[in-house]
């Protein structure tokens, strides 16, 4: 009788303990490289449809003001998992940085809490992921073609498949053989939609009709904004957006800039798929060819001349327009391919009965250019870069639903994860909490103003350094190292930022404001300009 009253109190014990991990939300984030608000039909506008990223939005929330920290991969990644600036988590440029791993992350706290922590896909933070139970992450920026993963213990194993079909699959995978009892958190971490935009196969003919409409901005010239006439981001420079790999004008012996490393990846196919993807992408460059006699002749043994006198060279109107026209095509395909597989997930988790505890993130590490100021890429603190998709299905206990206008950075989705698993938020963390918002409560005194930092110069595409900060109207930017100067934009009367009115005698007062808006964002944020 003794024996049987011990064993009852454990036995209860137990079962609290499962219950309480059952209330405790699980948390399923999928992040993608590169994808783009225009590029995302629930935000409008858009370019093309994504009804599965759409699903998440109308059975949820769509915040209309997110934006990260600092718009390149493995700096918003550190910013995302450490709730913290670049200055503070280590990580500012992908240039020279690695990850210092040993310091306070998101994953560990939740593993220490109890939490299942899993990362499937990109890592992209150099050393050894930590504070994760279980990972495959791909190596470096990944291969869209038979991507080879990096297992736990070191080695590499090459996946056969579509990446983004193959980052989906490990991951439910990961779910189906999971603790029961234990709530989880699972890192889905796409490629997609990150350059060179290769499409699946069964996709290759996909948007082939369609013709995309520039930004209105596309001709831009710059004027007043130094920082922007030096860059290399540029649709209509070969230099930099590489005519072979990037735009896929490719005929057996041509060479470019980045050449070897698109025919590296394109011969990661088996010969079958091989064959099929050169019979799509040979007639579309033998007709550029056609078209264009003039680009072949530039057509060298060394490579495509992409230079004259020492300065790059700008393509005519019309050979800009095509590159134009196959940058979007072939972004919208590998996008196509990653709402498939966002549905894909969403569907499990509806087939499981996980919705209504399950926490659903969806976001980028930035922004991308898709042709405004003529640009390709991210890096700049304007808008399209600046701003980040970010829509989240909530589970049960949180009421808000639709858009979310408050302004919101990567460094908050550290906070929120641990708050929503009853994990005390430590007190150096930058980021604050979505939980109230999420929740539908009126929050008195959320931030009005939001910090930004660039650190990655010289580097690929030569956007300079800079840091500055935004409010909802105005935007203050300051470009630094080897330039000095400042870009000021009223962001109600012109939104596209063509017009620089630092200088402008009418903004002198609004001018004097964003300065001190700066300076004590760089005070609460411990900006220390002399350390960086």
């Amino acid at each position: 009788m003794k024996r049987a009253l011990t064993v009852l109190p454990l036995l209860t014990l137990a079962a609290q303990a499962v219950a309480q991990n059952q209330q405790r939300p699980n948390i399923v984030y999928i992040m993608t490289d590169d994808h783009t608000a225009q590029m995302m039909s629930c935000y409008g506008n858009s370019y093309m449809q994504t009804p599965n990223l759409d699903r998440i939005a109308q059975e949820g929330v769509l915040f209309r003001n997110s934006y990260v920290a600092n718009s390149l991969s493995g700096p918003s990644r550190a910013c995302m998992i450490t709730g913290k600036h670049s200055h503070k988590n280590g990580f500012t440029n992908n240039e020279h940085g690695v990850f210092d791993g040993s310091q306070q992350t998101m994953p560990k706290l939740l593993q220490a809490a109890g939490y299942q922590t899993a990362l499937i896909g990109k890592w992209h933070l150099v050393s050894t992921p930590t504070g994760f139970d279980y990972y495959e992450i791909l190596r470096g920026q990944g291969e869209y073609y038979n991507p080879d993963f990096i297992q736990m213990d070191g080695s590499t194993k090459r996946s056969e498949g579509y990446c983004t079909d193959v980052v989906t699959d490990k991951a439910i995978d990961w779910m189906d053989h999971r603790d029961k009892e234990k709530p989880f958190i699972l890192f889905v971490h796409h490629k997609a939609c990150h350059r060179d935009w290769l499409p699946d196969l069964k996709y290759l003919r996909a948007y082939e009709d369609q013709t995309f409409q520039a930004p209105a901005n596309f001709n831009d010239n710059w004027e007043g904004r130094l920082a922007a006439q030096q860059q290399e981001m540029t649709i209509a420079s070969s230099h930099d957006m590489d005519l072979i790999y990037d735009n896929k004008a490719y005929l057996p012996g041509d060479k470019s800039r980045l050449s070897g490393t698109y025919l590296a990846y394109v011969n990661r196919l088996g010969q079958k798929d091989r064959q099929a993807y050169w019979a799509f992408y040979d007639s579309i460059s033998c007709d550029f060819y056609r078209r264009f006699p003039e680009m072949r002749e530039r057509m060298t043994p060394q490579g495509l001349q992409i230079q004259k006198d020492g300065k790059r060279i700008v393509e005519n109107a019309a050979v800009t327009d095509w590159k134009y026209q196959r940058y979007m095509r072939d972004y919208a395909k590998v996008t196509k391919s990653l709402d498939d597989n966002v549905g894909r997930l969403l569907d499990y988790l509806k087939e499981h009965n996980m919705l209504e505890n399950t926490l659903i993130v969806y976001t980028s590490d930035q922004g991308f250019y898709m042709g405004e100021h003529g640009w390709f890429d991210k890096r700049f603190m304007y808008e399209e870069s600046l701003n980040t998709p970010l829509v989240m299905r909530l589970p049960d206990g949180y009421g808000r639903r639709g858009e979310i206008a408050e302004m919101v950075q990567n460094i908050d989705y550290a906070p929120t994860f641990l708050e929503m698993a009853g994990v005390k938020v430590p007190s150096d963390m930058q980021g604050e909490s979505l939980v109230p918002l999420l929740k539908g409560q009126k929050v008195k005194k959320w931030r009005d103003a939001i910090y930004y930092h660039f650190y990655e110069y010289p580097a690929e595409h030569a956007v300079k350094r800079h840091y500055g900060v935004r409010t909802d109207r105005y935007k203050l930017i300051h470009f630094y190292d080897d330039i000095d100067a400042w870009e000021l934009y009223d962001l109600k009367e012109d939104p596209t930022e063509m017009h620089n009115v630092y200088d402008d005698p009418a903004y002198a007062k609004v001018q004097k404001d964003m300065h001190r808006r700066l300076k004590a964002l760089e005070k609460k944020y411990d900006v220390e300009m002399g350390k960086l």
